[in-house]
């Protein structure tokens, strides 16, 4: 193995070229299945810094734009669906989805797009439906408290959204489809349609981008004939405008503006003696998001930057019950960003990092006009944090990341939490290729506005889920080891063992329930100490140059470690399976299969969801000058809930089948 010094080596690796490196990123993720390319992508997650993923110091899994084409994601969720031991559910009593990872809850998982935070939408957590695919690159994956980047809610881990750089020249890209579910369709073909389009181009120095996202799905029913409807209509749309300066290869300036919106209807029924009530929930959601960035490398090698974000989330709700309009819900939720970072050049085998994050956030909430929160229907807390990192190059084989961040909360005061990290080229001869990992770190997690002063009104359908102003900070000890292991070009296999434990964890259960004039209240609770621990695994087989296979396999096992018994909705199992096909020239199949075991719902009862398994596929048809026709499954084998157990957390939509077509025209200039 050829000799380098730590501090040539360090610059070799590490090269902080704001976009430039980005671009070429765009291919490939460990969910994908395609052959592995010349050059692994960048990521710049888990250090703030652009490193390739085989090289980052902290594991990273990142979801390409090859992958999220192949599989036709439309939102976040579905381009999170593949990842290897992550959990995907409903949003209680809404119409989207949350995350875990490794055990670890939604509100302990933090979500970003281009590094800034997103607002979190409904209860405390950040709704991964509520993201449209016409802009992203790729999607970075970091799980467990492993990286002094970020503060307050990445306690289980970190999810960046990266949006694609803006290439010189013109170009674009449109795609349309349409399906159907069919016995359970509410409405005449298509039941859900889709449309996105992006163009973006300019000259070397100043370009700009347009893109746009619109879905609209009328539904589902098991009884299309009757009133309740089981899958919720949904319309959300998508358009942001970004430009971009670059007035040298060392410097970029930025700026993006953004807005989504989102009608939903919910249709139920309910029991009051003699008779069925008709109801339904609408909601109206709007976020209008603004953010910029600047960054500089001097020639002396530092590098500045800074960047910021301001968004605005607004929700009307309102029930009607038998026809008529009962309360009416308006929250309006405020979140300001701001965070610098300054990187050193290489100096004596080290890479130092020092930043600043600054955050506030407001939410007010009213019923009928009456404030709902305490103090006038409004809170408030803001945060002001800073980080710490250095980057050690050991010699050729051993490189060691030393990270702090420190917190200082409006609500909770002060909060140190150290990070350290460790990586080890153990083996390095042709295509074969070994590295280990290690992480251990401290996570701290505040509670915010909503689950403090939250309160999510169901009460036509007997509930309300209140938030606790008494709660206290969550935080956790984390710990990851494991390796990535290539043997030769066409096998690499991965496996990390994790353990998280966890003071104050922050959670609502089915049987914490308290019934008040017979409407049952549930409350988020601290449930004292509790841990999740497990085994990830994941290979990647090249079987033939037409023919990829991949298959993951996750274990978990949680407890709350007051009672001896295990967290509610956390499955012990999950499995994922990949093929993809290059079956004719132009033609790619490709089928993902998921599984996951039962998970405890409810501890009092010890009422369980049963396991269930999934499986999609899609082809993927070239014509020619840039069109390409797709034909696609989800949910082939029509597994779906049993919506009269209340305990039955599988799959809510049955199969749905879709057709569509995308077009790209133009070329970036080389």
């Amino acid at each position: 193995m050829p000799h380098h010094p730590p501090a040539r080596r360090l610059r070799r690796n590490i090269r902080v070229r704001w976009g430039w490196l980005i671009g070429t990123a765009a291919a490939t993720s460990i969910a994908s299945a395609q052959p592995a390319p010349a050059l692994s992508p960048i990521v710049v997650t888990a250090t703030r810094t652009e490193r390739t993923v085989d090289d980052a110091p902290v594991r990273t899994e990142v979801v390409g734009r090859d992958e999220i084409e192949r599989t036709r994601a439309v939102t976040l969720k579905d381009a999170l669906e593949n990842v290897p031991g992550l959990q995907l559910r409903e949003v209680h009593g809404k119409s989207g989805y949350e995350v875990t990872l490794q055990g670890m809850t939604s509100d302990q998982v933090l979500v970003l797009v281009d590094g800034l935070p997103i607002t979190a939408s409904t209860g405390s957590t950040v709704d991964i439906s509520q993201y449209l695919l016409s802009a992203v690159d790729r999607v970075e994956v970091v799980k467990g408290a492993s990286s002094a980047q970020y503060g307050s809610a990445a306690i289980g881990g970190v999810i960046n959204v990266i949006t694609r750089p803006i290439q010189p020249g013109f170009s674009g890209q449109v795609t349309v489809d349409a399906g159907s579910r069919g016995s359970q369709d509410v409405s005449s073909w298509p039941t859900r349609k889709h449309g996105q389009f992006l163009l973006e181009g300019g000259s070397d120095t100043l370009r700009a981008r347009l893109s746009g996202d619109a879905v609209k799905d009328a539904g589902f029913a098991v009884n299309p004939d009757g009133w309740a409807r089981q899958g919720d209509a949904v319309e959300r749309q998508q358009v942001a405008l970004r430009l971009a300066w670059h007035p040298s290869r060392s410097g970029e300036v930025w700026a993006e503006a953004g807005t989504y919106a989102e009608d939903d209807e919910q249709r139920y029924t309910t029991y009051v003696p003699p008779n069925e009530v008709l109801q339904r929930k609408t909601e109206e959601i709007t976020r209008d998001r603004i953010a910029s960035g600047a960054r500089w490398t001097f020639e002396n090698g530092v590098s500045v930057q800074a960047k910021g974000v301001a968004e605005g989330y607004d929700s009307e709700s309102i029930e009607y019950a038998g026809g008529a309009a009962g309360s009416r819900r308006n929250a309006e939720m405020r979140m300001r960003h701001l965070t610098l970072q300054t990187d050193l050049p290489a100096w004596a085998g080290q890479l130092w990092q020092f930043g600043a994050d600054v955050h506030e956030d407001t939410l007010d909430q009213t019923v009928n006009g009456v404030p709902e929160l305490d103090g006038n229907g409004r809170a408030k807390r803001s945060s002001n944090e800073l980080f710490v990192q250095n980057d050690i190059v050991l010699g050729d084989d051993w490189e060691l990341l030393l990270g702090a961040r420190y917190q200082d909360d409006s609500d909770f005061g002060g909060h140190l939490a150290p990070k350290a990290s460790l990586k080890a080229n153990v083996y390095s001869s042709g295509d074969w290729r070994g590295v280990l990992r290690a992480s251990v770190g401290q996570g701290y997690r505040v509670p915010n506005l909503k689950e403090r002063h939250y309160r999510f009104d169901h009460s036509s359908i007997g509930y309300v889920v209140i938030g606790d102003p008494n709660l206290k900070p969550e935080s956790s000890d984390s710990v990851q080891l494991g390796g990535t292991f290539d043997f030769g070009p066409a096998v690499k296999v991965d496996a990390n063992l994790f353990y998280n434990r966890v003071k104050d964890l922050i959670q609502i259960d089915q049987d914490n329930g308290v019934p008040v004039n017979g409407i049952t209240e549930y409350r988020y609770e601290n449930v004292g100490r509790a841990r999740t621990q497990g085994l990830e695994t994941a290979v990647r087989w090249q079987a033939t140059p037409s023919l990829t296979l991949q298959a993951a396999y996750t274990r978990t096992d949680t407890e709350d470690l007051e009672t001896g018994l295990e967290l509610t909705r956390r499955p012990k199992d999950i499995a994922r399976i990949g093929l993809d096909w290059a079956a004719a020239p132009g033609t790619q199949v490709s089928v993902r299969g998921r599984y996951q075991s039962s998970e405890l719902v409810n501890t009092a009862t010890q009422g369980r969801s049963p396991a269930f398994g999934t499986v999609d596929a899609t082809v993927n048809q070239q014509f020619g000058h840039g069109l390409t026709g797709f034909l696609g499954v989800s949910n082939l084998f029509d597994r779906q809930r049993d919506f009269a157990d209340a305990n039955d957390f599988g799959p809510l939509s049955g199969r749905l089948i879709y057709l569509g077509v995308t077009y790209a025209f133009g070329k970036p200039t080389p």
